[in-house]
């Protein structure tokens, strides 16, 4: 795939550019990339059988390009991730960063990944953390698939995705306990308000439910 045009790299935010992607087609964007930016790419990366997007950024705007590859039903484009630093999402999807990981995201090999999103339509890559309202603790109920999460008052809940099946963890803060992650395809929670954090992206207002959950399709994560 070394140098071939139906590979294209996003630079989100003018994130320094490794030295193994320097040859290679650039596309400057915002932190999170405009639709658009994104669609205006996609013609070129047509042209292969095997279309590459490597996506040099943080979680979040790895969490955009997908979001808008799933909705528009493109989950087919090969996609690698260049953090320049450690995110929750290179740990979860063991990436690597700087030129490491720009060298895989090249030379490496596509492998189908569950694909993990909430109930608003959005793609999650690192970590979603679920606070109560304006520094209340979180109040209601949570389950992963059929495991009671909690119930009651928790300090917050965490939301992250897996590399293997079934796709989603959780865990809720609680006083000095040490945490347990609970593995699922789905993550689901009944609040009278929660306020969401979605890869550093704080929504606007309090919600009084949300789901994580393992989306019908794979992406595929070059590592």
């Amino acid at each position: 795939m070394y140098g071939s045009l139906s590979t294209h790299v996003v630079r989100c935010d003018g994130a320094p550019v490794p030295i193994a992607l320097a040859a290679l087609p650039t596309t400057q964007t915002a932190a999170l990339p405009d639709p658009a930016v994104i669609d205006e790419l996609l013609p070129v990366l047509a042209a292969d059988s095997l279309p590459r997007l490597i996506v040099l950024g943080e979680d979040a705007g790895l969490a955009a390009v997908l979001t808008h590859l799933m909705r528009t039903e493109r989950l087919h484009v090969e996609i690698g991730y260049v953090p320049v630093d450690k995110t929750y999402g290179s740990r979860a999807y063991e990436t690597g960063t700087g030129n490491a990981a720009a060298k895989r995201a090249i030379e490496g090999k596509a492998r189908e990944t569950p694909l993990i999103r909430d109930d608003t339509g959005k793609v999650l890559i690192g970590r979603a953390t679920l606070n109560g309202v304006e520094g209340a603790k979180l109040e209601g109920e949570a389950y992963v698939d059929d495991t009671l999460l909690f119930t009651g008052k928790v300090t917050a809940m965490h939301v992250s995705p897996t590399l293997h099946m079934p796709g989603v963890r959780a865990t809720v803060e609680k006083g000095m306990r040490k945490r347990r992650w609970v593995e699922g395809r789905a993550a689901q929670l009944g609040t009278v308000g929660a306020v969401v954090t979605r890869d550093g992206i704080t929504t606007e207002r309090p919600v009084p439910r949300s789901t994580f959950y393992r989306h019908h399709e794979p992406w595929l994560l070059v590592r």
